[in-house]
């Protein structure tokens, strides 16, 4: 994977792009629905803005963040609360809070002491694997965003951080679901969107997953069905994973609906 300098210029880059998105966009289109039930443009912005403050305050103060951990398993509804409350902003007021808290995430794990691992909702991880995780949330947000939008978003070489957690998240979806984690690894083998192969795991694994990365990205952030991806299990493991990835911390939550058949 990358150094942290290189995580933090594609997580830049990364927030740059979805910015684009959402900037020129008057009042009323940022409260139009996405795919997320109940969550606006300005929830996806608003989600945003609050996770990278909670990303700042994990990087500098692992006491108050602590607090923060505490009220997270007491209040159910902490995550969407703080969408909400965001929300509610002026859009261009939570589009500028949203990019110098972007500014401030970078400085924040920039300054993180090599080695030290950063206190999160999830596992503590290191400042680049934070930097992982923030660009992977601001994809698949991101994701939201462009399909409310109808846009077109280009699959960049960024996605393959977005794998690389993904790959690496493959035992927690499983306890996620009460489940235990197959004991031996896969190999994973995605296609870049430039075409080169991009890989994870022993070359001789019995069980596989191979099909493009964006496809794999999708499925690992729950941005669409399994059954609309060309991602494909070789194994009984394997393919109960496809069911169940989730690159993401917290409860599995429903799952996007089958596009509609085409008649």
């Amino acid at each position: 994977m990358a150094d942290l300098e290189g995580l933090l210029g594609d997580l830049a880059a990364e927030g740059d792009d979805l910015e684009r998105l959402v900037a020129p966009l008057d009042a009323g289109r940022w409260a139009g629905p996405t795919p997320a039930e109940g969550w606006t443009i300005a929830h996806q912005i608003a989600h945003l803005a609050w996770t990278d403050r909670l990303a700042v305050v994990a990087a500098t103060d692992a006491d108050a963040f602590a607090g923060i951990v505490e009220r997270a398993m007491t209040d159910p509804r902490f995550v969407e609360d703080g969408a909400a409350e965001g929300a509610r902003e002026d859009p261009a007021d939570l589009l500028e809070r949203w990019r110098s808290g972007r500014r401030e995430v970078a400085a924040a794990l920039a300054a993180v002491p090599p080695g030290t691992r950063v206190p999160w909702l999830g596992p503590p991880m290191s400042a680049p694997s934070m930097a992982t995780a923030r660009l992977m949330e601001t994809w698949a947000h991101g994701q939201d965003v462009a399909d409310a939008l109808g846009a077109e978003r280009p699959p960049t070489a960024r996605l393959r951080h977005v794998a690389h957690i993904g790959v690496r998240t493959r035992d927690f979806a499983f306890h996620n679901r009460g489940l235990r984690p197959p004991a031996d690894e896969f190999r994973v083998a995605l296609a870049g969107p430039d075409g080169e192969e991009w890989t994870w795991g022993p070359p001789d694994a019995a069980q596989s997953v191979t099909g493009p990365a964006l496809d794999f990205c999708l499925l690992v952030t729950r941005r669409r069905h399994p059954a609309d991806l060309a991602v494909t299990a070789n194994g009984t493991d394997a393919a109960a994973w496809l069911g169940i990835a989730q690159a993401f911390a917290g409860p599995p939550g429903a799952d996007r609906a089958p596009a509609a058949p085409v008649t």
